[in-house]
């Protein structure tokens, strides 16, 4: 073999191994998947917890009825404003006008009797007395021998007998003062569901609730059923979102904190208020639901005193709240997409994301503090400046310690800072 030929096997060779490390290299960077990452900048975070309920005034007085009956007069509507002390309806008081009627008569009654037996221990006293007398001159005169042992027992019977009667008077009118007592009670009782028969505003307010039209008959509340609400009054000078907050969050809420509260019938309008209220126990599954075994997670019900005026509010609205628990200014702050868990040389899991130094990824252990909307609060472990992998998920969820990198500048995300897109080496 000459050297021109060895020489040509040679290169044939050379060629051959570059063209194969060339294709390896490129299968294996065609396989390499395109990542993303941010630099990590200060920011203004506010942590929120996220809550929905109802609308409901602070005030409210849901009317009942004490006394069963027909509804003679019904005098306001729906959605009317009233003042305190203002009348709103009338149970039929016939009934009750008749019990005021009889009782009336039976105390006076009560008291005519007690007056005639006041006059007979009147009476009986002065008969006693005089027994008295006629006993003591028939005692002298028997000591002279006029009057004889039969005339002084007799008068000493009449004295006894006259005792027996007064005493018996007296205790004619002790019952009958008793009685005058029950008739007095019988009629205040009677007066006071007389009193019953006409219902006027608790409070002043606006009628949010009438449940009953004039001619229907309402009915009073027992131990297990409850009574017919005939009206709800409600003063909308205070409006409350009373709201169920998540076990989990409900430690972060505070007495005081802000709160923007949306109305879903006012969905373009939201509202500024106050967590005025938490409660200290969760909210309990009544009535039907909790006979089925309530399944849903527990709550907790927290008050937002809403700090403006609402136009054409109505109690019952569906809303929900956004509650600031916490706020930080010029924070470090990481996005929450580049969170990831490992392992560390215990094999303990911790929280940590990527940096990219030096052309490899490195996971970095973090603290994390606060939460806003799209980042976390970075308490140790970042600096400003640094790289992070953010996604895809899939992506991120796969990276290891050490991995290599290429990184490509991609088009920056509005108000993301910087951002890029790079390629892994498994």
């Amino acid at each position: 073999m000459t050297n021109r030929t060895k020489v040509s096997i040679i290169l044939t060779l050379v060629i051959l191994a570059a063209a194969a490390f060339g294709w390896t290299r490129y299968r294996e960077r065609s396989k390499i998947p395109e990542v993303q990452a941010e630099r990590i900048e200060r920011r203004n975070l506010v942590a929120t917890v996220a809550a929905s309920g109802k609308i409901e005034p602070e005030r409210m007085v849901n009317i009942s009825a004490d006394t069963m009956g027909r509804v003679t007069n019904l005098v306001v509507e729906e959605g009317q404003q009233v003042d305190e002390g203002q009348f709103l309806m009338l149970i039929d008081p016939e009934s009750a006008e008749s019990a005021v009627e009889m009782g009336a008569a039976g105390l006076r009654a009560a008291q005519e009797l007690l007056n005639a037996a006041r006059v007979a221990v009147e009476t009986s006293q002065t008969n006693l007395d005089l027994a008295l007398r006629n006993e003591e001159r028939a005692v002298g005169l028997s000591k002279d021998l006029i009057v004889s042992q039969e005339e002084l027992d007799r008068v000493e019977s009449e004295v006894k007998v006259r005792r027996s009667e007064l005493e018996a008077r007296e205790t004619e009118v002790r019952a009958q003062e008793q009685r005058l007592q029950q008739e007095t009670a019988n009629l205040r009782s009677a007066r006071h569901v007389l009193s019953k028969v006409t219902i006027d505003a608790p409070m002043a307010g606006v009628i949010t609730r009438l449940n009953i039209e004039q001619g229907e008959t309402v009915v009073i509340g027992t131990m297990n059923n409850a009574g017919t609400v005939l009206m709800t009054v409600a003063d909308l000078s205070v409006i409350l979102a009373v709201l169920e907050v998540d076990e989990v969050d409900i430690r972060d809420v505070k007495l005081g904190q802000e709160a923007l509260v949306v109305i879903d019938a006012m969905p373009d309008t939201p509202f500024k208020g106050l967590v005025t209220k938490i409660a200290s126990s969760a909210i309990q599954a009544s009535g039907s639901a909790a006979a089925a075994g309530d399944q849903r997670g527990t709550n907790f019900e927290v008050e937002v005193t809403i700090q403006e005026e609402i136009p054409g509010v109505r109690q019952d609205f569906s809303c929900s709240a956004d509650i600031t628990t916490a706020t930080r200014g010029d924070a470090v702050a990481v996005p929450i997409q580049a969170l990831a868990v490992r392992e560390d040389d215990q094999e303990e899991e911790r929280e940590g994301v990527f940096v990219i130094r030096d052309a490899v990824v490195v996971f970095t252990p973090v603290e994390i503090g606060i939460a806003g909307e799209r980042y976390f609060e970075v308490l140790d472990g970042l600096q400003e400046g640094d790289e992070v992998v953010t996604g895809p998920y899939a992506e991120v969820r796969e990276l290891m310690d050490g991995d290599a990198v290429t990184l490509e500048e991609a088009e920056n995300d509005k108000g993301s800072g910087f951002s890029f897109s790079f390629s892994v080496s498994e």
